[in-house]
């Protein structure tokens, strides 16, 4: 079992944290298999609570992908409770750990489904980051918030 954080960085205007909404948001990672180090083509998508059997029936993750190079299954899955928001502006933070079988992520897209909170505890829902960044405006405080310069990484852990 590798354990692998993803990392994120954004530049925050004027909001304190941004998180996925909560336990149904779908992570879209492209995955490089550690046999041959092929690489997706595609995005892959995975739910927490969404689970795909295994062959020899001895459990379940939350995906079960065969590399179409080299044949082999690779698994992975989400760790519950390692979800984190994200808080330091401009700085790379830990949002989410992956539990990795035979394959790593490479790549994240973000996409929809992100909550933003300001210093006041308001909340913008339907946060959307696929364009990796993302602009509002905050009627009660009346400025401008926003989500800009969005990156992330991977580690192992």
């Amino acid at each position: 079992m590798v354990k692998i954080g993803l990392e994120f960085c954004a530049n925050l205007e004027n909001l304190v944290s941004i998180s996925p909404a909560d336990d149904s948001y779908v992570w879209y990672l492209k995955l490089k298999c550690g046999c041959c180090g092929e690489i997706t083509d595609n995005w892959i998508s995975l739910e927490l609570h969404e689970k795909q059997s295994l062959r020899d029936g001895r459990g379940d993750a939350n995906i079960v992908i065969k590399c179409k190079f080299c044949l082999r299954v690779n698994t992975m899955d989400i760790l519950p409770d390692t979800r984190n928001p994200y808080s330091n502006s401009d700085e790379f933070q830990l949002i989410v750990v992956f539990d990795c079988r035979g394959i790593e992520p490479v790549d994240f897209d973000p996409r929809e489904g992100w909550v933003a909170k300001t210093e006041d505890g308001r909340t913008f829902t339907e946060v959307d980051l696929t364009e990796k960044e993302w602009v509002d405006y905050d009627d009660k405080r009346r400025q401008t918030v926003g989500v800009y310069e969005v990156k992330s990484k991977f580690r192992k852990l």
